[in-house]
């Protein structure tokens, strides 16, 4: 479940003169800007920006580019943007990352958004850099890993819930011999996770677990090192349970020495329309500390209030 809290029929020529009023005058009122947008969904966002262009000629995402600064400033581009565009944007920055593309981002695009999710961020991708995330990633990768990436983002999964148990048991059995010969980038394991519907790697999986006594994760450590190995356990986890893995993205965002705060910000503009309710009842259960504590201590300023007004705090 989604964890902002908005109204139901917001007036968006007024909230596009409240947020032109914010950012007049000698300091910009971020407390405004953050009560109104942290509060509003991305139909609500959406015919903002539109207000504000049609009253001022101005595009509002500009606007707030020149006002504000720093993780606060990004964190309101990131969530002002259309969801698709956003998530481009955010894969466009994982792919251009050094020394190495970020291929967490990657991974989580591929493996938890839906078919038609994913569809749409790569015509963002396309129609913002005029190139396909298919070229950029080929591009900015090689060997193992460049199989694995752009497999992932160039299917179309079936989105069903029809297992074949036979198939999920022999490819179990696949996934198994190629894992104790060390062929973690034998071509079935990576046909098997970049084209297999989420509910047959699933089965997949659990008969992996059921028939090896031990999780393929598990099996999957023979080199820390390895980039390839580590996108290639991410998947899995992703596919196995999202929910955990951002749990443990957050928690990992957290206690690092002087927070990543690009982490934390994915994570929760990316989600706080959708289940990020849930993913916060796991952090508190496996951490023994609301999230809202875990990030009101970690943060500060204007970030802060704008990522706990996401997470569904009230004044």
């Amino acid at each position: 479940m989604a964890t902002i809290v908005f109204p139901d029929h917001p007036s968006p020529v007024a909230d596009a003169e409240a947020l032109r009023k914010a950012c007049q005058g000698w300091g910009t009122d971020e407390k405004a800007i953050i009560s109104i947008l942290g509060r509003r969904n991305a139909i609500q966002r959406k015919l903002i920006r539109q207000a504000y262009e049609d009253l001022y000629q101005e595009d509002l995402v500009k606007r707030f580019e020149s006002e504000l600064s720093g993780d606060f400033e990004k964190a309101v581009y990131r969530w002002i943007l259309d969801p698709e565009d956003r998530d481009a944007v955010l894969l466009h920055v994982a792919i251009k990352k050094t020394p190495i593309l970020d291929y967490r981002v990657i991974v989580e695009f591929s493996c938890i958004y839906s078919p038609e999710e994913l569809l749409a961020i790569k015509r963002a991708y396309q129609i913002r850099y005029k190139h396909s995330l298919e070229e950029d990633l080929a591009q900015h990768t090689t060997g193992d890993l460049r199989k694995l990436l752009v497999g992932l983002v160039s299917i179309y999964r079936y989105k069903g819930e029809e297992i074949n148990v036979k198939i999920a048991n022999s490819e179990a059995d696949k996934l198994h011999g190629a894992i104790k010969e060390k062929g973690f980038n034998d071509e079935e394991v990576i046909r098997i996770i970049t084209t297999r519907s989420k509910a047959q790697l699933l089965a997949t999986l659990n008969h992996y677990k059921d028939d090896h006594g031990s999780s393929i994760t598990k099996h999957l450590r023979d080199d820390p090192s390895s980039d390839y190995l580590c996108a290639l356990r991410t998947a899995v986890r992703c596919i196995n349970d999202h929910h955990k893995y951002y749990e443990k993205v957050i928690r990992l965002a957290l206690n690092k020495a002087g927070t990543d705060e690009d982490s934390l910000t994915r994570v929760v503009v990316t989600r706080a329309e959708k289940d990020l309710k849930e993913i916060k009842e796991l952090f508190h259960k496996r951490n023994s500390i609301p999230l809202d504590h875990a990030v009101a201590k970690d943060t500060s300023g204007h970030y802060k209030a704008f990522l706990l007004t996401l997470l569904g705090k009230q004044d």
